[in-house]
């Protein structure tokens, strides 16, 4: 064989493993390429599922705190209606003492007996008072715990509501 012969099968030789290892690498390239497409896909589609996920849990967690503040509302309205029935009850009250105190004088012609229904009209007339007054601040009072208390139950419903999933 000549020189020259040998040195064209050289360089097939040559080109042929020049060749395999560029396919190699090719190969290789591609599957470098689709497992990252595979993995960015995933990656994808886990973002877009946790993106649901936690629109999810903010609708779930807005709908159960307003609902926690329809129920106050209605717990509200209720407390105002039952404040409302007790100041009638309390106004009723202060009425019916006030015209038992009216009452309470007798007229007549012995001076001692009249001497002590106006002693006793007076103290009809300031325990009528003590009482409008004790029942006056007993409706304030009443109608602020139920104000603490609704606000209280509403506030912790809307903890639960943020700290409990589906609860």
């Amino acid at each position: 064989m000549t020189w020259p012969v040998r040195l064209g099968l050289l360089a097939l030789v040559l080109a042929s493993y020049w060749g395999a290892y560029e396919h190699g690498r090719s190969v290789e390239r591609s599957q470098a390429q689709a497992a990252s497409a595979q993995r960015d896909s995933g990656d994808r589609l886990a973002e877009a599922v946790g993106e649901r996920a936690a629109r999810e849990e903010e609708q779930r967690r807005a709908k159960a705190q307003e609902e926690a503040r329809a129920h106050a509302h209605e717990q509200h309205q209720v407390a105002d209606a039952g404040a409302a029935g007790a100041d009638a009850a309390g106004q009723r009250l202060q009425h019916d003492a006030g015209q038992f105190a009216a009452s309470v004088s007798c007229p007549g012609p012995d001076t001692a007996a009249v001497a002590r229904g106006q002693a006793a009209t007076r103290a009809a007339m300031v325990l009528s008072e003590l009482l409008a007054r004790a029942d006056a601040r007993a409706g304030e009072l009443a109608k602020a715990y139920d104000r603490a208390r609704i606000a209280g139950l509403t506030c912790e419903a809307s903890y639960n509501a943020l700290t409990k999933p589906d609860g």
